[in-house]
């Protein structure tokens, strides 16, 4: 009598399979919902990325643009021919050139910059990035290295190729497009204008930069166009020569 009560209080195998198969259950349950929380998270940490690359690129291109200092180049200096003391910018739909008091490295804390940016090609073909080169300006001789004299008319001044290298730093990447343009005075009654090639002899009145995103994100921070002012547009003292 008393062994079969001992049988009948053991486990049977088909309650021990119930109770692996509802264990593994569990465990399935457990390990898929970890799965989906960890790539919700990663998704939110790459979206959250993202919107702060694209937010910082906005500021350093605007803080760039703000520090703008108007500076003279001896133009000519590469080029072994006369020198021309000419104003320094360079502005063209996809480069552009200039001196700023703000750099990556440094702020608004270091020396002065001589800015190069330039959109180039994707490794892979598809979209554009923003580059952006830094050099120490050290008078106008530094920025004579890079212009080589007065072009045609209507053509400002001609500069050496802005060039991609292993210090370019990449302001924004996987972009459809990136263009330049420049404001200048207009007749009445329009007053400004927006040029893509800037050929005067003053500096811009505002610079804007318009960008596109290769894969648009309905869910991140679009890339908005960025127009910044430039508060000072003549060289005090310079004599502007037609």
């Amino acid at each position: 009598m008393t062994r079969k009560r001992n049988l009948r209080a053991g486990v049977t195998l088909l309650e021990l399979l119930i109770a692996i198969s509802l264990v593994s259950l569990l465990s399935t349950a457990v390990l898929v919902a970890l799965h989906v929380g960890l790539n919700a998270m990663e998704k939110t940490n790459s979206r959250v990325i993202k919107n702060r690359r694209v937010f910082g690129a906005q500021r350093i291109l605007e803080q760039q643009i703000a520090g703008m200092i108007v500076t003279v180049a001896e133009c000519g200096i590469q080029a072994g021919g006369p020198v021309h003391p000419l104003p320094f910018f360079q502005g063209l739909p996809q480069t552009m050139r200039f001196v700023s008091s703000y750099s990556l490295e440094e702020g608004h804390r270091g020396y002065p910059r001589i800015l190069e940016y330039q959109v180039i090609p994707r490794d892979d073909g598809r979209g554009v990035r923003l580059i952006v080169n830094e050099h120490y300006y050290t008078g106008p001789a530094s920025t004579g290295r890079l212009c080589l004299g007065p072009g045609p008319p209507n053509q400002g001044t001609l500069f050496v190729p802005v060039e991609a290298g292993p210090r370019s730093f990449v302001l924004a990447d996987r972009l459809a497009y990136c263009r330049f343009s420049y404001q200048k005075p207009a007749p009445a009654p329009v007053f400004r204008e927006w040029a893509p090639v800037w050929s005067e002899r003053e500096f811009p009145l505002a610079i804007r930069i318009d960008m596109a995103q290769l894969e648009p994100d309905a869910t991140g921070i679009p890339i908005l166009p960025i127009t910044v002012p430039v508060r000072v547009n003549r060289i005090p003292g310079f004599q502007y020569v037609d």
